[in-house]
């Protein structure tokens, strides 16, 4: 029985607040029951809000029901405030009626507002509905019993929590119905099954599943189909039911099928089920293939890599064959009443267990070309021996049993010609001399190739290749790199590399020792161990005049010449005429850092202040920054060579170029530079005498006043002790 259910609240109005008498006000609150989708007849009453008032009073009812969606379902008798139900309402579609009701005296003013809530009571009028109407799936035949399938889902209108609402699932029917497999379905609507699935039995099964609810009055329900498709597993083994093909081959041939084996299976065709796959047992040298046949399942058993006769003229084979899937077997032992049954399982992987199928493959001889002892073999041999020198033996070896042939040895490649071999006995001897740095050679490794051809028609050959390690020899002498370099030579010395080669290997290549030939004394300096070629100095130019002085050509020199701050030094120039009347200089001999200078004036020379001469040819590099590391280990200021280099002759006769020549060039030179020096720096106090800690090894140096060359030519002679006095005299760079 469907209820209405009416909750009057009192609300005063304000118009009843004004009036001074109390008045005595009775509400009845009553309990209205209705069926939902009550089919009549209307209207009917529910009920009657009385109102005591000692005044006439009007009712009116506004809200949901009344004048408000679902409109027309109340109504309300003016004078009595009687409430009707004019029609049914759908509970699914409103659990309750939200009202206000209103009493208003004749004069239309408020006397009373109350608020009204109506409760539909539910009836069970909705069954359970499925989701969807069908369920398909797919299932393989190896799910083992107990395993989740699918899940189906129902939901029912009524009210939540009411037996009108609370259901359960049922399998109705199962088609077909089989002794191997029980589908059964849970609380929550899961559906699994007991037993074995067998796609040999059943391909399909088609269960309708059911959804009932626990209405009190009536019970209602409905039902979905569930279809369940049972996918091929591999339940059977294949079976190899022959072979055919010749299984014969000529050795040293490949890429031949020689069997092609047949299998059968009862899975379904072209599944994973069905698909074979097979295994070669017994082929050591991994010489044959096996492939699938797509269309076929059948086995093609090909030569992959040649076989020789010699190791055997048969070969043994065992073949297994397996499907891709592993193999998977189900039987039901006992139905148990409760829970799962008892199954037995077999599974497989591998081909464990399955028989093999022996193949025979029948090699047949063929002739075989001639196979040396070793693929690589090695020699030594020195150069330049002389021909007919034995250096090694090779040896090859018929492999056939039975058609053994003769073959000769022959030379392959012999880049240089410098060897042969027996035809008979694979001895190899010289028949030229052999040269190391032969562009033959790499790394002093001569590699030749040796054949061993037999006479067969066509003839078969076989090959080695032997590496000959050829000792060195001192039978090249050393090169200069370059056979001649151009020098410019200055009024600073200059200094060039020479570098040379030796094309003989350690330790004949080096290190080398270099001399100077010819009449350079005086003139360069070789180092013969860094091969630093040093010009100290040098007077020379295309055209050589004599020229005349009659200034007096003394050994005159100034005694001193002082600068001081903010002072200027000019010397006076000598006239030209002195210069044109000099005569002819004779050859000097002078010593300048070491070295020994040839002098020689001439016009262009003395006129321009600069010092230049012809291309000297000599087999040497331009190596400058050498003269610089000469020229400090002697410790020699730059500047000395570049502006005030001091130079020291011997004369041979009083007509020589006498110092006043001399001093005329550095009168040029200082008036071309202008010389100004100022005071820029204090003056350095260098090691004072006695004052320094000199080792015991520094002995002491004379020099002798008669002859200040000689002290000179000592300089080349002093060992490195020298250093250390050079060091104590050096500026320290600020």
């Amino acid at each position: 029985m469907l209820c209405f259910f009416i909750l009057i609240y009192y609300l005063s109005s304000p118009v009843c607040s004004e009036v001074l008498s109390r008045h005595r006000r009775t509400w009845i609150i009553a309990t209205f029951e209705i069926e939902e989708e009550y089919q009549g007849p209307f209207p009917y009453e529910l009920g009657t809000v009385n109102v005591e008032r000692k005044y006439p009073v009007y009712f009116t009812l506004h809200g949901e029901g009344v004048d408000e969606e679902p409109e027309g379902v109340l109504s309300i008798d003016r004078k009595t405030g009687t409430i009707y139900a004019n029609k049914a309402v759908d509970y699914e579609e409103r659990t309750r009626l939200k009202l206000r009701f209103e009493a208003t005296r004749s004069d239309l003013s408020l006397d009373t507002k109350l608020g009204i809530e109506i409760a539909i009571h539910d009836i069970n009028d909705n069954p359970p509905r499925f989701s969807r109407a069908l369920y398909e799936i797919q299932v393989n035949e190896v799910t083992t019993q107990g395993s989740h399938l699918l899940t189906v889902r129902a939901s029912d209108r009524d009210q939540r929590g009411s037996p009108n609402s609370t259901f359960h699932y049922e399998i109705i029917s199962v088609t077909p119905k089989t002794s191997v497999t029980e589908f059964f379905i849970s609380e929550l609507g899961a559906i699994s099954f007991k037993g074995c699935l067998n796609r040999d039995v059943s391909k399909k099964f088609t269960i309708l599943v059911e959804a009932k609810d626990h209405g009190d009055v009536v019970s209602l329900s409905s039902s979905t189909t569930v279809v369940i498709h049972v996918l091929d597993g591999n339940n059977h083994l294949p079976i190899i039911t022959g072979q055919t093909g010749p299984a014969k081959v000529k050795e040293n041939e490949s890429g031949t099928s020689l069997l092609r084996l047949h299998v059968a299976d009862e899975d379904s065709v072209n599944s994973s089920a069905w698909r074979a796959r097979y295994t070669i047992d017994g082929d050591k040298g991994g010489n044959f293939q096996i492939e699938t046949d797509p269309e076929s399942n059948d086995g093609i058993l090909t030569l992959v890599k040649p076989l020789d006769f010699e190791e055997g003229p048969q070969r043994e084979l065992h073949v297994f064959v397996e499907n891709q899937d592993p193999y998977f077997h189900c039987k039901v032992e006992e139905k148990t009443p409760l829970g799962l049954w008892k199954v037995d399982i077999a599974e497989t992987r591998g081909h464990a267990g399955l028989a093999p199928i022996k193949a025979i493959i029948e090699v047949e001889d063929t002739n075989d070309s001639p196979r040396f002892e070793v693929g690589v073999k090695r020699a030594m041999l020195d150069e330049n021996t002389p021909p007919g020198t034995w250096v090694e033996r090779v040896v090859a070896v018929d492999p056939d049993f039975i058609q053994k042939r003769d073959f000769v040895y022959k030379m392959g490649h012999d880049p240089a010609g410098w060897l042969t071999v027996d035809p008979h006995t694979g001895d190899i001897t010289t028949i030229k001399v052999p040269d190391r740095e032969s562009p033959h050679v790499v790394d002093g490794l001569y590699t030749i190739v040796l054949l061993a051809v037999d006479d067969d028609t066509p003839p078969l050959t076989g090959s080695t290749t032997l590496l000959i390690h050829l000792g060195d020899q001192n039978d090249n002498p050393p090169q200069l790199e370059l056979n001649h370099v151009d020098i410019c030579l200055s009024d600073i010395p200059t200094i060039t590399n020479i570098t040379a080669f030796d094309r003989d290997g350690y330790p004949f290549g080096g290190p080398f020792k270099f001399e100077l030939l010819g009449n350079f004394q005086g003139k360069w300096k070789l180092n013969p161990t860094y091969v630093l070629l040093l010009a100290a100095f040098t007077f020379s130019c295309k055209e050589e005049f004599p020229f005349r002085l009659d200034y007096p050509c003394g050994e005159t020199l100034l005694a001193s010449n002082i600068e001081r701050p903010g002072t200027d030094c000019k010397v006076v120039q000598v006239p030209e005429s002195i210069i044109q009347h000099c005569k002819p200089a004779a050859e000097q001999s002078q010593r300048y850092g070491g070295q020994d200078i040839l002098a020689k004036g001439t016009k262009q020379s003395l006129a321009s202040g600069h010092y230049r001469s012809k291309s000297w040819r000599i087999a040497s590099h331009p190596y400058r920054n050498n003269f610089d590391q000469t020229r400090r280990s002697l410790r020699v200021p730059r500047h000395d060579y570049q502006d005030t280099g001091t130079l020291s002759f011997r004369h041979k006769n009083t007509s020589s170029v006498t110092d006043a020549a001399l001093l005329t060039l550095l009168q040029r030179r200082l008036l071309s530079l202008q010389t100004s020096d100022d005071l820029d720096y204090e003056p350095r106090i260098y090691t004072e005498e006695g004052d320094a800690d000199i080792p015991s090894e520094l002995e002491t140096i004379s020099i002798p006043d008669e002859d200040p060359t000689s002290f000179l030519k000592t300089l080349n002679d002093f060992d490195p002790r020298f250093k250390q006095l050079s060091y104590i005299c050096k500026p320290v760079r600020q």
